[in-house]
């Protein structure tokens, strides 16, 4: 299970050129499970993300990790469009170990595992640019999981890719989310987070305006931020239909 419990973010603060971004931000976020961020473009939810993974280094407020320093949590990041190098599949898997010690054997083992993870340990010697976009994007997620992180963050992994590269990215997430991982998922696709996630956070300006449960939140959204929101979204898969 995930040892981050939990992720306290109080009155988070980031303003770059004095345009304030993430203004006031808190939440509370229980390990483990998907935890997803839904809201308008602009509300701050890929910036709230990489702050918690310290990508970003707020103006103000606090980011807790229970009572764990943050350098000593450890975090992986899978963007939208996976960034890869110019070498193979397993060579770009490899890239995930890179800060850790591990003997040229240990090493290799790691990144086969990962692969058959993912199904692409028959495409390991081939040229990471060359897969398609699904396959990239399960590249991308076989690097982060190889590093045994501990919390995962997610920014819209399948909103480029057809239904089949969504669905087996998804089977990928919640397996991760299975074995311990603790998951922040960044999505527009209201029925892909009713799928995977156990709550909901929506964020509007800067703000968290709403957190519960996903039911709760996808079906009786209490702000009038939320309902705007997920009403303004529709159509999607009802949460009825994807459980």
């Amino acid at each position: 299970m995930s040892t981050v419990l939990p992720i306290l973010l109080e009155e988070v603060v980031f303003r770059p050129g004095g345009r304030r971004v993430i203004d006031g931000l808190s939440a509370r976020i229980k390990t483990p499970g998907i935890t997803a961020l839904i809201g308008p473009n602009g509300a701050g939810k890929s910036v709230t993300l990489r702050i918690i993974d310290g990508l970003l280094v707020p103006d103000g407020g606090t980011i807790r990790f229970g009572d764990r320093p943050p350098s000593l949590v450890r975090r992986a990041f899978v963007f939208q469009r996976p960034a890869l190098v110019r070498a193979s599949v397993a060579a770009n898997v490899a890239l995930g170990l890179s800060s850790m010690r591990l003997s040229s054997s240990a090493r290799r083992e790691r990144v086969r595992n990962a692969l058959e993870r993912v199904g692409l340990a028959d495409r390991a010697d081939d040229p990471a640019r060359k897969l398609s976009g699904g396959e990239q994007q399960r590249l991308a997620l076989a690097r982060a999981w190889v590093s045994e992180p501990e919390l995962l963050l997610l920014d819209e992994p399948t909103a480029n890719l057809d239904p089949g590269a969504t669905e087996a990215i998804e089977r990928l997430v919640a397996a991760i989310a299975e074995a311990g991982v603790k998951v922040i998922l960044v999505s527009h696709n209201l029925g892909q987070v009713a799928r995977l996630s156990e709550d909901v956070l929506v964020v509007e300006r800067g703000r968290v305006v709403e957190h519960g449960p996903a039911r709760q939140v996808l079906q009786t959204p209490r702000s009038t931020e939320a309902r705007s929101y997920i009403k303004g979204e529709l159509p999607w898969t009802l949460f009825a239909a994807a459980s």
